[in-house]
């Protein structure tokens, strides 16, 4: 057709996000001239953007065509296309267990990251409250940024509970304690001078080192933390690859935050035992935990499977990169057999799936602000995998400062079960011990016991096989949750708060 005088056509370049929101702190937002400003795009906007044609001129010295002149045409070069590690179903369940979270529990953010830790590949990452990717709020700074920010990566926490694999791998690499070792607790330890309690504070009494790992009796860790000695634990930190960044394909990774070694004192050692006094990022959990569970091995996280050009030939492709070895392949059989036990008997019960071997760990911290502890803030976590000959999902679950029940075992462990539910179906995975006979699975009701002495209430949850947890000190319950009369699994942990 005739074009019309003054008239030119002009190719212009958006991208189109088919899952709207899906993995939206992960990919990241363009600039309005399409280049990488955040997330994934930033970091592999070199490939992705091709290079433009262009139109090769003679002209004078003043930029005016020249008679005869010569011109070349360079082809434009298309960008490379990336595919991730991300497994687009997991992906959806772990959307969808966080948006639900966040509205259960009235957290101020919830987050959750899957990783494959036989090599570092991160199969799903979200994070709620999030935002369509093909319709970033623009206009607001601030709060593009607070919603684009991607906490699993950039975020230091202290992590409370779910550090203790850490402690409980290096107790068992090194045989600090021997197997019939009684580790008593009182509900608390004199370190110092300074009381340090136990979450407990009516205490554990007598227990061996699972039985201390499934309560997750904090008088257990302090007693490893001092055996292991400041040298030790500050050596060990740096093998599992704490305190410095993962090397994870993506921007401002934070490295956390470790208490400088000449000031710590033996109180703040043995509280880092338990997951107080530092301060590390969900993605060094991850790896970290990874490599308890698989072996050994350390991996260096990773989003990116393999870059390739539009004719499918691949440029390059992800290979697993071994950053260190932790523990030995005996250590980290034992470590999975304790995390089962915690799973099967222990705080992790909300996240046991029958039939199936899932072990985890859940956590609880107080958040700080300002240097100070912030009261009723929590950070409530669990760290879990599903085995099947070995783990090949793991994940990390964190609800921010949840209103209400905040123990990581009813906040965070149920969701981990539906997500490894999902992943069980998608991947079509079967049983890998006996499923127990139906009666595993009896239901019961929640009592009312509001109002009760501790002690009642501890012989009426007894009597109808509920495991529970226990906040703030005192001899009469004050709050319940679940509330009584809801219909629940026998074994399940429930919550109370306790007053004098």
């Amino acid at each position: 057709s005739k074009m019309l005088n003054g008239v030119y056509l002009s190719t212009n370049i958006e991208r189109n996000y088919i899952y709207d929101s899906l993995l939206c702190q992960v990919l990241g937002f363009i600039s309005s001239d399409n280049s990488g400003q955040s997330g994934l795009e930033a970091i592999y906007d070199s490939y992705l953007k091709g290079v433009d044609g262009k139109i090769l001129t003679d002209t004078d010295i003043y930029g005016k065509e020249t008679e005869n002149s010569y011109s070349k045409y360079l082809e434009p070069i298309s960008g490379l296309n990336i595919q991730l590690t991300i497994d687009y179903f997991i992906q959806a369940s772990v959307e969808k267990a966080v948006k639900k979270a966040q509205e259960e529990t009235n957290a101020k953010s919830v987050s959750c990251m899957v990783i494959d830790p036989m090599n570092g590949e991160i199969l799903a990452s979200a994070i709620t409250p999030s935002y369509d990717l093909n319709n970033p709020p623009r206009n607001n700074a601030s709060e593009l940024s607070a919603l684009s920010r991607n906490s699993l990566i950039t975020d230091a926490f202290e992590p409370g509970s779910i550090f203790k694999i850490f402690a409980l791998s290096y107790c068992l690499e090194n045989n600090l304690f021997d197997e019939n070792h009684l580790f008593f607790c009182p509900g608390y330890r004199i370190i110092d001078g300074q009381k340090i309690k136990c979450w407990k504070t009516k205490g554990h009494g007598s227990q061996t080192l699972m039985e201390g790992v499934a309560n997750s009796c904090n008088c257990v860790f302090m007693d490893i933390a001092y055996k292991m000695g400041l040298d030790n634990f500050y050596d060990a930190l740096k093998v599992f690859g704490y305190g410095s960044k993962t090397g994870v394909d993506f921007l401002s990774e934070s490295s956390g935050i470790i208490m400088n070694k000449d000031s710590v004192k033996t109180v703040d050692l043995v509280r880092m035992g338990f997951g107080q006094a530092i301060a590390v990022t969900p993605i060094q959990i991850l790896t970290a935990t990874s490599s308890m569970i698989n072996g050994g091995n350390l991996y260096k996280p990773t989003f990116l499977k393999s870059i390739f050009d539009n004719d499918n030939k691949i440029i390059t492709s992800n290979y697993s990169i071994l950053q260190n070895k932790t523990v030995s392949t005996e250590t980290s059989a034992k470590v999975r057999e304790f995390l089962e036990y915690v799973v099967n008997e222990g705080g992790g019960k909300n996240a046991y799936i029958d039939g199936y071997k899932i072990g985890g760990k859940t956590g609880t911290a107080q958040k700080y602000e300002n240097g100070s502890i912030a009261r009723g803030k929590y950070i409530s976590s669990f760290v879990g995998y599903l085995e099947e000959e070995n783990p090949e999902y793991l994940l990390l679950f964190i609800v921010n400062e949840p209103q209400g029940a905040y123990y990581g075992s009813i906040v965070a462990a149920p969701y981990a079960k539906e997500i490894f539910n999902d992943i069980i179906k998608i991947k079509n995975i079967a049983p890998s011990k006996e499923q127990s006979d139906v009666k595993s699975l009896e239901y019961t009701v929640m009592p009312d016991i509001e109002g009760l002495s501790y002690y009642e209430a501890e012989k009426i949850l007894n009597e109808n096989d509920l495991y529970f947890e226990v906040a703030e000190e005192g001899n009469y319950v004050k709050y319940q949750f679940p509330v009584a009369g809801t219909k629940i699994n026998k074994k399940s942990v429930v919550y109370l708060e306790l007053e004098e």
